[in-house]
């Protein structure tokens, strides 16, 4: 193995990552968290993601927001930035980061006719309960500085100049950025071409000047500080494909002992598959010989994981939290994935 194979795996997984995602997904979705950012008050966010929003709501609404949000664990970093920026509590917030790229309704469904109906459901009870989980211990673990969020979110007070235009308006506009988002990704051409028209009719007949500047300045400022490391993650994790030999990991994540779960867990945790990618990957590996216990906990780890999300996250909510983040999601899928392989074996 030479160092220009190795090179060139890098570039490889990188020129795939450009070309498959960056104008179809990461694109939309840094204008949408720009949006977030600009026309999203903070009041809607403290009354809906907040430390003093009602749980039920809060943790309901972000662990089935995947389902509409064809993301990835890269794509959702500015939607999820964008949320924490506006006072998100870190509860909901991590829920949604979890349950965005995990609880994709075409990635389940493909799931479910590739690798069988169990396999399906299981994803997506365990992609559900999982982002409510995570989110419920994070906000325990930080429970202090969640507090003096909430106490500091009670003096608010929403500026006059702040007042979002018309409801409608805005929802509308909304859902055009994430129908682009959603069928950008499903590569429907008309569809999407359709949505950019009425979204320039939108942005032309109720937006200022001053507003869509903003939206522009927020939408590169959260690109400049998350896309250059990306793309040094996605490099490194096309680095490790070719470094990793795959008998290896067809070795290793045989059976469905604590072992063969728990390589599968970080073998997601750091690995970047495009999304719906990790399904005929796991095919492959199940071909070979892969458990359906390691299977489960991979497709809950890895959808939610990368070594290039894991090094945004740091510069975003810090090193002690990503650190429990990745820890969290490591150990909870190889449990859940060991308790699945142990009722179907």
């Amino acid at each position: 193995m030479s160092f220009i194979s190795i090179l060139q795996s890098g570039l490889d997984s990188l020129l795939e990552y450009l070309s498959a995602h960056v104008l179809t997904c990461l694109v939309p979705a840094f204008f949408i968290a720009g949006a977030i950012a600009v026309f999203v008050s903070q009041a809607a966010v403290l009354k809906y993601f907040g430390a003093k929003a009602n749980k039920f709501l809060a943790y309901g609404v972000a662990s089935v927001s995947g389902a509409i949000l064809a993301v990835c664990s890269c794509t959702i970093l500015p939607l999820f930035a964008g949320i924490h920026k506006r006072g998100a509590g870190l509860g909901p917030a991590m829920t949604f980061l979890y349950s965005g790229p995990a609880i994709n309704l075409l990635a389940i469904v493909y799931t479910a006719r590739l690798l069988g109906y169990d396999l399906g459901f299981a994803r997506a009870v365990g992609a559900i309960s999982f982002s409510i989980l995570i989110g419920l211990i994070m906000a325990f673990i930080w429970r202090k500085e969640e507090l003096e969020k909430k106490n500091n979110s009670a003096e608010f007070v929403m500026p006059e100049g702040e007042k979002s235009k018309h409801e409608g308006i805005t929802i509308l506009y909304f859902a055009v950025l994430v129908g682009i988002l959603v069928f950008g990704a499903a590569k429907n051409w008309l569809v999407t071409g359709i949505l950019l028209v009425i979204l320039f009719f939108i942005l032309y007949r109720w937006f200022k000047k001053d507003e869509l500047k903003n939206w522009m300045y927020q939408t590169w400022d959260l690109g400049k500080k998350i896309f250059p490391l990306l793309i040094v993650g996605v490099f490194l994790a096309g680095v490790m494909k070719r470094i990793v030999p795959q008998e290896w990991v067809e070795h290793l994540v045989g059976g469905n002992g604590v072992r063969a779960n728990l390589i599968a867990a970080l073998f997601g945790a750091v690995m970047y598959f495009s999304t719906l990618m990790e399904v005929p990957v796991l095919k492959a590996l199940m071909d070979l010989g892969m458990g359906k216990g390691p299977a489960l906990t991979l497709l809950l780890a890895d959808p939610a994981l990368s070594l290039p999300s894991i090094i945004v996250l740091v510069k975003l909510i810090g090193m002690k939290k990503t650190a429990v983040y990745v820890g969290l999601v490591v150990v909870m899928s190889t449990i859940i994935g060991m308790s699945f392989g142990a009722i179907v074996s």
